[in-house]
C-alpha cells in the first residue's frame, strides 16, 4: 500500500504492487483480488464490488429492481451511505393498531444527514428542471455540505442555501445562470438568494468570476431561435459596447438583451423586446434604456462581414 499527495491535497491511499508500481494491476471480481499483471503478485484481497449484484434492465419495472447491494456510497453522507432504507409499507403487517408504520428510518439516519440528503434532492431538482448537468449538482452539494457543517448560515432556511450553492456552482463552472432563472426553479425569493449567495461566498472565503454579456449570449440567441450570423453580430455589438463604455452602470444581461434586440431587428429574424425580455428575464423598459444608450453609434458596432436587412438608420429609434 502506497500513498501519493500532491501540494495543497490531502494524501489518498493507492494500492500498487511493490515490485511494479507502475503496472494496471488487474481485479478479480469472483475472488476479490487485486492482482499485478507483471509478476502475479496479489496485492489486495477481500476487495469489496460496490456494484448492483444484478443487472437491471430498461424492460423491467422499476418497481422490482433485484438490485440487492443497494446504491453507491455517498461520500457527502457521516456514514458514508452504508445506512438501511425502509420503504414505506402497503401491506396490513407494517402498520399498528393505530395506524402508524412500524419501521421508521429516523432510528438509523441522524437528523444532519436527513437535512443534507433532503437539501441534495431539491438541488438535483432544480438542476434537472432547468437541464444542468451532472458536475454542477456534484459541485453544488460539496458545496452546500461545507456550509452546512460550518454552520455559519444558522437561521437560513436548507432551500435558500441550495438556491445559492447552485447559483455559485453555476458560476464556478463558467455556466452562469441569472437569479431569476434560479427563482423560477425553486420556492425563495431573489433577495433571500442574494442574501445567502454573499454569506457563503464570505464564509467559505471563495470567489466567482465577474459574468460577461458572452456568458449568456449563445443560450438566449437558441432559446429564440436565432441563426449564428445573428449571435456573431449581437456578441460583437455587446463586447463593442462595453469597451467603447457605452453602458456604464448596466448589467450584463441588459447589454446582451438589447445587443440581440439591434442585431435582430438588423437581420431578417426580427424579434420583439418582450420575446427578447421574457427569455432574459429582463423587462422591456430595461432592454430600452440599453438599447438607447448604444443606438447613436450604431455604425461601429456592427462587425464589418454583416450582411444587413434593414440598415443602421432604419433601425428603431425607440
Amino acid at each position: 500500500m502506497a500513498s501519493t499527495s500532491h501540494p495543497g491535497v490531502m494524501a489518498l491511499p493507492r494500492v500498487q504492487c511493490p515490485n511494479h508500481p507502475d503496472a494496471c494491476l488487474v481485479e478479480d471480481y469472483r475472488a476479490g483480488d487485486m492482482i499485478c499483471p507483471e509478476c502475479g503478485l496479489v496485492v489486495g484481497d477481500r476487495v469489496i464490488d460496490v456494484g448492483s449484484e444484478w443487472r437491471t434492465f430498461s424492460n423491467e419495472k422499476a418497481l422490482k429492481d433485484p438490485s440487492r447491494v443497494g446504491d453507491a456510497q455517498n461520500p457527502l453522507l457521516n456514514g458514508g451511505d452504508l445506512t438501511t432504507m425502509i420503504s414505506k409499507g402497503t401491506g396490513a403487517a407494517s402498520f399498528d393498531e393505530f395506524g402508524n408504520s412500524k419501521y421508521q428510518n429516523r432510528r438509523t439516519m441522524s437528523s444532519s444527514d436527513r437535512a443534507m440528503l433532503n437539501a441534495f434532492k431539491e438541488i438535483s431538482t432544480m438542476a434537472d428542471r432547468i437541464n444542468l448537468p451532472r458536475n454542477i449538482v456534484d459541485r453544488t452539494n460539496n458545496l452546500f455540505k461545507q456550509v452546512y457543517e460550518q454552520k455559519s448560515l444558522k437561521g437560513r432556511a436548507n432551500d435558500a442555501i441550495a438556491s445559492a450553492c447552485l447559483y455559485i456552482a453555476c458560476r464556478q463552472e463558467g455556466v452562469p445562470r441569472t437569479f431569476k432563472e434560479i427563482c423560477a426553479v425553486s420556492r425563495i425569493s431573489k433577495k433571500e438568494i442574494g442574501r445567502c449567495f454573499k454569506l457563503i461566498l464570505k464564509a467559505l472565503e471563495t470567489s466567482v468570476d465577474l459574468i460577461t454579456t458572452g456568458d449568456f449570449m449563445s443560450r438566449f440567441c437558441s432559446n429564440l431561435g436565432l441563426p449564428k450570423q445573428v449571435q456573431m453580430a449581437a456578441t460583437f455589438i455587446a463586447r463593442k459596447a462595453v469597451e467603447l463604455d457605452l453602458v456604464p452602470g448596466r448589467s450584463p444581461i441588459s447589454v446582451a438583451a438589447a445587443a440581440i434586440y439591434m442585431a435582430s431587428q438588423a437581420s431578417a429574424e426580427k424579434k420583439t423586446q418582450k420575446e427578447i425580455g421574457d427569455i432574459a428575464g429582463v423587462a422591456d423598459v430595461t432592454i430600452r434604456q440599453s438599447y438607447r444608450l448604444i443606438y447613436p453609434r450604431a455604425a461601429e458596432l456592427f462587425p464589418p462581414d454583416f450582411k444587413f436587412d434593414t440598415p443602421v438608420d432604419k433601425l428603431p429609434q425607440l
